[in-house]
C-alpha cells in the first residue's frame, strides 16, 4: 500500500489533474496544500479518496486499486473490532456502536500526505493542529516521529514502531459516548532533510446516521454534552471551518450552565 502511495505521488502532474477535484462533495481529489494560516504555514501534497460505501480510488499506477481495496477493508475490520472493546469499556453489549452507527454504509475517507523535505521545519507544519471527524482514525508512516499528539497541553511525539497502526479517537466517537473519551488533538512535523509520506483512514457512521451520546450513558448525574448532528452535516461543517477558529465539536458541545438547568431525565422513556 505504502508502495502504491508513493507511485501515486510520483506521477506526473498532468497524469494526476484527472484526479484533482474541485468541490468538497468530489469522492477524489488531490493537490498540494502550502497555504498559510496566522504565521505557521502548512507544507504537504494529498490524495484524498472516498471508498466506503462506494469506492472511488485513483487507477494509477496500475495495481494501486486492487490493493486499496482490500487494505480498506482489512481496515474497517479493525476498527470495528477496537469498537467492539469501546463498547464494552462502558458496559455496553460489543455490537452497540456497531448497531448504533449503521457499519454495513459506514463512511470511509482515505487521505495519503506526502511532507516534502522543508528548508524551514520550524516555520511550517505538514498538517496544522486538529481532529479527525470520524469514529477512530488509523495511520501508518514510512518514518516514525512525524506525528504529535496534544497531551496536558504539551506535543508529544509518537515514536510508533515500524509497519504500527496508530490510532486516533475521533470527534464522533467524543459525541456518542458523551465526552467519556476525547477526540484525539494532533499535527503532523517536517524534516528539512527527510520525505515522510503518512496514511489515514477515517472510518465514521453512515452519511445519514444521527449522531447523539449514546441514551445509556446520559444519566441525571451525566446529562448529554453534545446536540444531535447527522454525520453529513458534522462533515460539511468540518470541511468548512478553518482548524485557528471553533471547532465543530465546541460547536455542538451544550454549555455547562443550561445542562445544570434542564429538567430530570424520564428514565421511563
Amino acid at each position: 500500500m505504502m508502495e502504491g502511495v508513493k507511485g501515486f505521488f510520483n506521477l506526473s502532474d498532468e497524469e494526476k489533474r484527472e484526479f484533482h477535484g474541485k468541490h468538497l462533495s468530489d469522492p477524489s481529489k488531490c493537490g498540494a496544500s502550502m497555504n498559510s494560516t496566522t504565521e505557521v504555514k502548512s507544507w504537504r501534497d494529498f490524495l484524498k479518496v472516498f471508498v466506503h460505501p462506494e469506492f472511488h480510488f485513483p487507477h494509477k499506477p496500475a495495481g494501486f486499486s486492487d490493493t486499496a481495496f482490500e487494505y480498506f477493508k482489512l481496515m474497517r475490520e479493525i476498527t470495528w473490532e477496537l469498537l467492539k472493546g469501546v463498547s464494552e469499556s462502558f458496559g455496553l453489549e460489543p455490537n452497540y456502536i456497531y448497531k448504533a452507527t449503521n457499519r454495513e454504509s459506514s463512511f470511509q475517507v482515505f487521505i495519503a500526505n506526502l511532507y516534502p523535505p522543508c528548508p524551514e521545519p520550524e516555520h511550517a507544519l505538514g498538517l496544522l493542529p486538529h481532529s479527525d471527524h470520524g469514529l477512530l482514525t488509523t495511520v501508518a508512516e514510512n518514518i516514525s516521529g512525524g506525528l504529535q499528539t496534544l497531551h496536558k497541553g504539551k506535543w508529544v511525539k509518537v515514536n510508533a514502531p515500524p509497519n504500527a497502526l496508530m490510532v486516533n479517537t475521533g470527534d464522533l466517537l467524543e459525541i456518542q459516548i458523551n465526552g467519556k473519551y476525547k477526540s484525539n488533538v494532533h499535527r503532523a512535523i517536517l524534516y528539512i532533510d527527510i520525505t515522510r509520506i503518512s496514511m489515514v483512514t477515517i472510518d465514521g457512521p453512515s452519511l445519514d446516521q444521527l449522531i447523539s451520546p449514546a441514551p445509556e450513558l446520559v444519566d441525571e448525574i451525566h446529562p448529554p454534552a453534545y446536540t444531535s448532528m447527522t454525520y453529513k452535516e458534522f462533515y460539511a461543517l468540518q470541511q468548512s471551518t478553518s482548524f485557528d477558529r471553533e471547532t465543530v465539536l465546541e460547536h455542538l458541545r451544550i454549555p455547562s450552565e443550561i445542562i445544570l438547568h434542564k429538567p430530570s431525565i424520564n428514565h421511563s422513556v
